[in-house]
């Protein structure tokens, strides 16, 4: 039986773009997300202000997660991406970057996202709540 990897939860607000596209392509979020516009890409990492990252604990560092966020620290804080490359999956990573997001964002904070429909059970085994009224204006690229 092998050995689970050490996995390293941080904050990175200067997220290498090419390991953010990688890991979005990977997860599978990168059929939704803009992963051929690499300055889209950069300035979706510049705009958000919290990055959270799970890192193997291996030579290199592997990127094998990430949270993006905007948030304005006291109130609320909407998680625009949480992405898990297949590697990781299944050893808690998921559940690590959103633990690491309420860690960095302290108890005051609500924290929000939008899911893709086969994540929705993740997130309630997570334990958050499924919200009802929600609203939005769809982006138009």
């Amino acid at each position: 039986m092998s050995e689970r990897p050490t996995i390293l939860y941080g904050r990175e607000q200067d997220l290498d773009v090419a390991e953010f596209r990688r890991v979005l392509v990977e997860s599978g979020l990168g059929r939704i997300r803009p992963v051929d516009d690499t300055p889209r890409l950069q300035a979706m990492i510049d705009g958000a202000n919290l990055i959270v990252t799970a890192r193997l604990d291996q030579p290199g560092r592997p990127l094998v997660g990430v949270g993006r966020a905007v948030t304005d620290s006291v109130w609320c804080c909407y998680l625009s991406d949480l992405a898990v490359s297949p590697s990781a999956q299944g050893l808690g990573v998921g559940k690590g970057l959103l633990d690491e997001a309420r860690r960095q964002l302290g108890p005051d904070v609500s924290l929000y996202l939008i899911s893709v429909p086969e994540a929705i059970g993740f997130y309630e085994r997570a334990g958050m709540k499924r919200l009802t009224d929600a609203f939005s204006y769809k982006r138009e690229r």
